[in-house]
């Protein structure tokens, strides 16, 4: 097995928690980031739950890919597999990333399964927002997360209505 990539779209932008060797901005085609998956875990419970970024079908993403050495690949996807499938929500999947370079790779990533009952689908912005405010879980308070995530998409120059409307109204 060779280098490993791996494709983060949420809070593996900014706390991927796991080694690398080099990190790029990429892009990845055939799903988009969404704030689609209820968290019953790290940021929420079953009876408070909050939202979390999925990635679902359809458009494209801009995120930052992850270089892991070959030596260090089975760990990396033992620690993501232990970080993303808690309640299996996500497929682990491989997708084609490109770079602003032109280049291409394959990355392993994690798609929503649309099947699951903590997929949330679509949910208009005041009820995404109102469920973020009050929901806290293992990994932290949810409105943390969604701030972090609109922080480091705004550092990549990704502007994302629907995460800079949110992020806007839990600042203030």
């Amino acid at each position: 097995m060779g280098d490993l990539w791996v494709f983060g779209y949420g809070s593996l932008m900014w706390k991927p928690g796991f080694e690398f060797e080099d990190k790029r901005p990429a892009l990845l085609r055939g799903a988009h980031r969404s704030l689609c998956v209820y968290s019953w875990v790290h940021r929420g419970t079953q009876e408070r739950p909050g939202l979390v970024f999925g990635l679902d079908r359809g458009g494209a993403c801009r995120g930052m890919a992850f270089r892991v050495k070959a030596e260090r690949a089975e760990a990396t996807i033992a620690y993501l597999r232990e970080r993303e499938q808690v309640t299996m929500v996500y497929l682990e999947a491989h997708r084609r990333i490109a770079f602003a370079d032109g280049s291409t790779t394959t990355a392993v990533t994690y798609v929503v399964n649309r099947s699951h009952p903590q997929y949330a689908g679509m949910l208009p912005l005041d009820h995404q927002l109102e469920l973020v405010r009050g929901a806290v879980g293992q990994s932290g308070a949810n409105p943390e997360y969604v701030l972090n995530t609109a922080s480091h998409l705004g550092e990549l120059g990704i502007h994302d209505v629907r995460v800079s409307w949110l992020a806007d109204r839990l600042k203030g």
